[in-house]
């Protein structure tokens, strides 16, 4: 069982509410498998993430956190393992996540609260999601 190698440094539940968790002030990085919505709520949260596709989709969304948006790292499996990322290569990686001193990863939050700042800015009141749903209702009851 999971729990006997965990003791009392850390708890297993059946389900969380993953965005309340990502929301709290003590997150600083989340690994995720680079799905649609725990990127997306990991943006919301403004936190930086750590990289771990495994098929379909999530490798162009781990692209997206990386090399385009900027706000995460990736976690490298070894050489010859399609999947499989030795405990060196983690450490390694949260270290350099987590290092709030130096410059990566100072820019890597900074980023994810950049992003964070425009997902605020676009859904609220007036902003651009705003307007893109209230022109769409518009089409199907027009005002008179």
């Amino acid at each position: 069982m999971l729990e006997d190698p965990c003791g009392e440094n850390g708890l297993i539940v059946p389900w969380c509410d993953q965005l309340r968790v990502l929301c709290h002030p003590s997150i600083g990085g989340f690994v995720t498998h680079c799905g649609w919505n725990s990127t997306m709520e990991s943006i919301f949260a403004g936190v930086p993430m750590l990289t771990f596709p495994l098929f379909f989709d999530q490798y162009h969304n781990a692209k997206l956190i990386v090399e385009d948006w900027k706000v995460g790292l990736k976690l490298k499996p070894r050489t010859g393992a399609a999947t499989a990322i030795g405990r060196d290569e983690i450490s390694k990686t949260v270290t350099r996540l987590m290092d709030l001193h130096e410059e990566e990863s100072k820019e890597l939050r900074r980023r994810a609260k950049e992003l964070q700042e425009i997902r605020l800015n676009a859904i609220k009141m007036g902003g651009p999601v705003d307007d893109n749903i209230t022109a769409f209702l518009e089409n199907f009851a027009p005002r008179h």
